[in-house]
């Protein structure tokens, strides 16, 4: 289905988020890429060790034009205030990932562990995501969006307890579970906002 599809189900407020497609984008991410390394390191499947990068990859990417897409066309209909807030939040993207690439990196060389850097990042990066989900979600008045960061944060936390493949396993069903039940959620809070 594609977005204008997606778009003329829900009638959406011209200043408000449409995070549907860039929900199941990332939902497919997690589920394909973070599932494929779960069974890659379960030695369930044997996979080129690309492929579950690859597949997480071009989910992300998909999610995040779709996301993109999303705001610019909410921030057309929004207040001078709001386009100054969104840009804002827009700007800790950024910010938040130079950032953990810096501890990454400064970890992974610190304690001379590369292999760090296979949990550090999927695990740093959700944290990442989580956290801007929240600022995101307090700036839109989006309580969907806030929850979905919420649990994707301390969810990220909790996978660097989980060794091996399990680590792979929690991401995949309930990061990407977390995505799918937003965007099952996401047109009924279209729907009231738009009654």
């Amino acid at each position: 289905m594609n977005a204008t599809a997606l778009r003329t189900a829900v009638a959406v407020p011209a200043d408000e988020v449409d995070n549907r497609a860039a929900y199941l984008a990332f939902a497919s991410a997690y589920v394909f890429g973070h599932g494929s390394a779960m069974l890659a390191k379960a030695g369930v499947v044997p996979l080129p060790p690309w492929l579950p990068i690859a597949l997480l990859g071009s989910g992300v990417v998909a999610g995040t034009v779709l996301a993109v897409i999303a705001s610019l066309r909410a921030q057309r209909g929004a207040s001078e205030a709001r386009r100054r807030a969104e840009k804002l939040v827009g700007t800790a993207w950024i910010t938040g990932f130079v950032a953990l690439a810096l501890a990454i990196t400064g970890l992974s060389t610190m304690f001379d562990k590369p292999e760090l850097q296979t949990v550090l990042w999927p695990a740093g990066s959700t944290i990442v995501v989580g956290l801007i989900y929240l600022a995101e979600g307090a700036v839109r008045g989006n309580a969907l969006h806030y929850n979905l960061g919420t649990w994707l944060t301390l969810v990220a936390a909790a996978t660097l307890f989980v060794p091996g493949a399990g680590f792979f396993g929690v991401l995949t069903v309930l990061g990407g579970g977390a995505y799918l039940v937003a965007a099952f959620l996401e047109p009924r809070r279209l729907a009231a906002l738009a009654r």
